[in-house]
């Protein structure tokens, strides 16, 4: 299946899922629930649930193990949306836009927009560890709230939110952007995928090596995310351009070049499909996904 088709037609199966499991916005909540659909819906690639289900087909493939992953996906998704929703606040990152519409804080006010993203991280894991996740083992379902938990923390994706403002404007080697990005990024897409693998019953062994093609694809996203913001536009990405350079954050072209950066970004594709080399024709939508990422233009 071309990967596009994949994508689109994976993409309508998330956005299904994330409608029947989102409340409503009525009641004295109703406000609150808004926004959090707000952002929820505003479209997206929905690549982190995508790579959550590739991975649990990759294991498997059967009904079962995409049934199981499914709702994971979804809360990986509301975690995603709420740092999305965060990271664009004045204190954060200051953006007007997002996915081409006015984000979130600019629609409901900072205030609104701040416990909209907290609605949606504590729903993420109410939706973990609630009914619609039954049918997991219960070793299971643990170990994958403390895998997401684990990436979206302090040691993973709020630490590493934390060290890109930190280090804005400031000289610093690649460990030091390394870690920000693996931490801001890669942590989350690599939950994700090992989320997946987790749900579908995988070994340590294919756990590990799927833990291993996420962590090189996350660096990937974030080598190309770098690279957009230096070369695209408005119109694709449907945010800011440019304010990488602007705020001098420390990013892969501002530490090693346009062309180096893509070669590291082709680099790491490389060591995510090597980590897939177990792996039968069920781990292809992940070698095609591993590929789209370097080759993306928004």
């Amino acid at each position: 299946m071309e990967i596009k088709t994949y994508l689109n037609e994976q993409r309508e199966l998330v956005e299904q899922e994330l409608a029947s499991l989102m409340p409503a916005a009525k009641g004295p909540f109703a406000r609150h629930i808004e926004a959090m659909r707000y952002s929820l819906f505003s479209g997206g690639k929905r690549l982190r649930p995508i790579l959550c289900l590739a991975a649990a087909d990759a294991i498997s493939g059967s009904v079962e193990s995409r049934r199981n992953a499914l709702p994971v996906a979804c809360a990986i998704e509301y975690i995603h949306t709420y740092s999305l929703i965060h990271d664009d606040l004045p204190a954060m990152d200051n953006d007007d836009l997002r996915r081409g519409k006015p984000t979130n804080h600019t629609v409901y006010g900072d205030a609104a927009a701040i416990l909209a993203g907290d609605g949606l991280l504590t729903y993420a894991f109410e939706l973990l560890s609630s009914a619609s996740t039954a049918t997991l083992d219960d070793r299971a379902r643990l170990r994958i709230i403390q895998v997401i938990a684990r990436a979206a923390g302090s040691q993973g994706m709020v630490g590493g939110q934390s060290l890109d403002m930190i280090y804005e404007g400031k000289q610093a080697g690649y460990e030091v952007l390394h870690t920000i990005h693996q931490s801001k990024t890669g942590a989350l897409i690599t939950a994700s995928i090992e989320a997946g693998a987790i749900a579908a019953a995988g070994d340590e062994a294919q756990v590990s090596s799927l833990h291993t093609y996420g962590e090189q694809v996350g660096l990937a996203f974030q080598i190309i995310d770098d690279l957009l913001d230096l070369e695209s536009s408005i119109e694709e990405l449907g945010k800011a351009v440019g304010k990488d350079v602007e705020a001098h954050k420390l990013t892969f072209p501002a530490l090693f070049g346009v062309e180096t950066s893509r070669i590291m970004a082709q680099d790491a594709v490389s060591a995510a499909l090597k980590a897939l080399q177990g792996f039968d024709e069920k781990a292809n939508h992940l070698r095609a996904l591993a590929r789209y990422i370097v080759e993306r233009k928004k």
